[in-house]
C-alpha cells in the first residue's frame, strides 16, 4: 500500500517528453486530482542539459533536457509557494534525473515518489495507482 497523498500536494506525472501537474483536492487520504497544467519540452525555456556524453542519444538529451526545465519550473513553483508537499511519479531514468537537478528545499517538500511511467493513463487509473 502506497502512502497516503497530502491533501493540496502537487502530484507530478511525468516521463522524458511530458508532464501533467495535478492538484489532489482529496480529502482524509482519499486521492482526487484536479489537473492544473501540462508541461511540454516547447513550453519549458531553457537549453540543453550540460554536454551530451558520446554514448547518449540525441533522443535522450532532450528526455534529460526536458527533466532539467521541469525541475527548474518545479523549484520556481516551490520558492512561489505554489505548493507545500509534492508526489513525484516518473520513469525511473526520469525519477533520477529529476532528483539529481533538486534543489534542497524542493527535496523536503517531496511527500514520496514512485518509480512509475502514468502518462498514458486516464485520472481515474492514476489515481488508482496511488491510492493502493
Amino acid at each position: 500500500m502506497s502512502k497516503p497523498v497530502p491533501a493540496q500536494a502537487l502530484v507530478v506525472v511525468a516521463d522524458g517528453g511530458r508532464a501533467i501537474l495535478f492538484r489532489n483536492t482529496g480529502t482524509g487520504g482519499a486521492v482526487s486530482l484536479r489537473e492544473e497544467r501540462r508541461v511540454e519540452p516547447g513550453n519549458v525555456t531553457q537549453g540543453p542539459s550540460g554536454v551530451r556524453p558520446n554514448e547518449q542519444t540525441p533522443e535522450q538529451t532532450k528526455e534529460a533536457t526536458f527533466a532539467k526545465n521541469l525541475t527548474h519550473l518545479l523549484n520556481a513553483m516551490h520558492e512561489e509557494h505554489v505548493f507545500k508537499e509534492m508526489v513525484l511519479v516518473a520513469d525511473p531514468q526520469t525519477l533520477g534525473q529529476i532528483r539529481a537537478a533538486m534543489h534542497k528545499s524542493l527535496e523536503g517538500a517531496v511527500a514520496w515518489s514512485l518509480a512509475k511511467d502514468l502518462t498514458n493513463n486516464s485520472v481515474a487509473e492514476i489515481e488508482k495507482s496511488l491510492s493502493h
